[in-house]
């Protein structure tokens, strides 16, 4: 792979991948290798299984089953694990963040509308002390003024929307990154 398709965003595909040990504090930005890949749960929120076949226009024709397996393309280049999951219930949703802190993965979600309604979703990612990127596929900010706000954005290292599914890609890419060390 040549340097000009190997780095994204200033993000060097070369780098090693490290997990960031939430529980030593965000202070000393201790990282811990592990003898495993880095762990990245992928999370789905409500109607993304509609994907391909709801609203095309707004969302893409990709479904959530080509999503996964770019993510999963994606993550044996950057060399990490991808755990990939949906939900229309956010219960699952709440539990899997759970799981994620428990086992130190970070996290790339997509909330969907939950989004804009979920405080459990919002008290469960605080509670996990996880890295996590928050992936919509259209721009929320251009849409209805009730999308424009997020219950998840505040504890996200960031926010990726309005790219389609590239954005999963740059979600993923710049979990790693935020994982290695500075």
């Amino acid at each position: 792979m040549d340097k000009q398709s190997s780095d994204f965003a200033g993000f060097s595909l070369a780098d090693k991948p490290f997990i960031w040990d939430p529980s030593s504090g965000p202070e000393t930005r201790q990282y811990v290798r592990y003898g495993m890949k880095q762990l990245i749960f992928v999370l789905n929120g409500p109607n993304l299984n509609m994907l391909g076949k709801r609203e095309p226009g707004i969302y893409g024709a990709s479904t959530l089953s080509d999503i996964e397996a770019l993510c999963r393309s994606e993550g044996e280049k950057l060399g990490v694990e991808i755990e990939f999951r949906q939900s229309n219930h956010e219960g699952d949703l709440v539990t899997w963040i759970q799981e994620a802190g428990e086992k130190k993965a970070a996290i790339l979600i997509n909330p969907a509308a939950y989004t804009h309604t979920s405080i459990a979703l919002h008290d469960a990612i605080r509670a996990a002390a996880v890295t996590l990127v928050e992936v919509h596929l259209s721009n929320i900010h251009a849409r209805e003024s009730f999308r424009h706000h997020s219950y998840v954005s505040p504890l996200a290292k960031g926010v990726i929307c309005g790219f389609g599914v590239d954005g999963y890609v740059m979600g993923l890419r710049a979990l790693v990154k935020a994982a290695a060390p500075q």
